[in-house]
């Protein structure tokens, strides 16, 4: 079962006078289960590529299907629904909540879905122990380090248990040891609940679990 599909997908800006082409009639479909990376030189249009697929952005032309629907008739609002409960995003800038500590920043969205006090405590716990970071569960964001904060960005993406997962440079703040561990249990998911992972990576270790790589220059995406 496909869970997204591109077709013919352009992304268009301008930037001062100057019209830059993202993404170039982009087709990709990604499966129920699947685990791959899109990989490529930087501008290449990655980062635009997981927004567009990941409902955070829309394609100046073509079509885009997520759970085989067609997401130009959603409303803000079923945008919101499907963002909340079906994808989790890990941001390079990890898009953290300063106020929050990193358990409140974990919790967060499992707030917005409704979850009870209790089986928010148990998931937090769990995650924060997933990423080693349990003893820091009271740490604002300023008091850690990037690496950490990046910790607290894939729980945070994690812990609601999505459909789907936007990884984009998931590792690019960790220390290899640390990749490597986060990597595994990213690929436990994949593996046991059949979490579909999409990773926008330089990162070789990234690279070697993926069932396929696609590389994406200038806008244009190629197996």
């Amino acid at each position: 079962m496909e869970v997204i599909l591109l077709e013919e997908v352009t992304k268009n800006y301008k930037l001062g006078k100057t019209l830059i082409h993202a993404l170039r009639g982009v087709n990709l479909m990604v499966s129920n289960g699947d685990f791959i990376c899109i990989s490529g030189p930087s501008g290449s249009g990655k980062t635009t590529l997981l927004n567009i697929a990941g409902c955070l952005d829309y394609p100046t032309s073509g079509k885009v299907k997520i759970m085989s629907e067609d997401i130009s008739r959603f409303s803000d609002s079923e945008f919101s629904e499907l963002r909340n409960k079906k994808i989790g995003f890990i941001f390079q800038t990890f898009n953290l909540i300063p106020v929050l500590t990193a358990y409140e920043n974990v919790e967060y969205p499992l707030l917005i879905l409704g979850l009870n006090k209790r089986e928010r405590k148990e998931r937090v716990l769990k995650m924060l122990d997933e990423v080693e970071l349990l003893g820091y569960k009271k740490h604002k964001p300023d008091e850690l380090s990037g690496g950490q904060r990046q910790r607290v960005a894939i729980a945070r993406a994690l812990v609601t248990v999505p459909k789907i997962v936007l990884a984009d440079e998931p590792t690019a703040n960790l220390d290899s040891k640390t990749g490597a561990a986060i990597i595994r249990l990213m690929k436990k998911m994949n593996l046991e609940i059949s979490t579909t992972f999409i990773f926008s990576t330089h990162d070789q270790q990234v690279l070697q679990y993926a069932k396929k790589v696609y590389y994406l220059r200038d806008g244009e995406i190629y197996e």
